[in-house]
């Protein structure tokens, strides 16, 4: 059971980065699926969710109308498209599957994790 995200990277602000999250070993496909991040000296935050079928997403207030999460099933993987890069995004991204098609914003509530990809955003 392996999640493994990718796209990271230097950025200037106001530019754009995507992620992606791939999930080996045992069929996500289905899974609610979200990426928190994480700033230096801060906890790690929710930032987007998406829910199994992939109809519906959530997305936490600062992020809103600048990113945009998606999922492919047939390829196990989920994506965070970042447009209208901030500094205040500066963050190790890790995306995260649930044991079931719901989602939450709750960090407790995912039982799998990735192993995080460095996103830093330049003034």
């Amino acid at each position: 059971v392996q999640l493994q995200a990718f796209g990271g990277g230097l950025v200037q602000a106001g530019g754009s980065l995507s992620l992606s999250c791939a999930a080996s070993g045992r069929s996500f496909a289905w899974y609610g699926k979200a990426w928190f991040r994480q700033a230096p000296g801060k906890e790690r935050e929710f930032v987007a969710a998406i829910g199994g079928s992939g109809y519906a997403t959530y997305y936490e207030d600062s992020v809103k109308g600048r990113f945009t999460i998606s999922r492919d099933n047939a390829k196990n993987t989920v994506y965070l498209q970042m447009n209208s890069l901030k500094p205040e995004d500066t963050a190790v991204y890790y995306c995260a599957a649930a044991g079931s098609p719901a989602v939450s914003t709750t960090i407790s509530y995912y039982h799998y994790w990735g192993q995080g990809t460095l996103v830093t955003v330049s003034s």
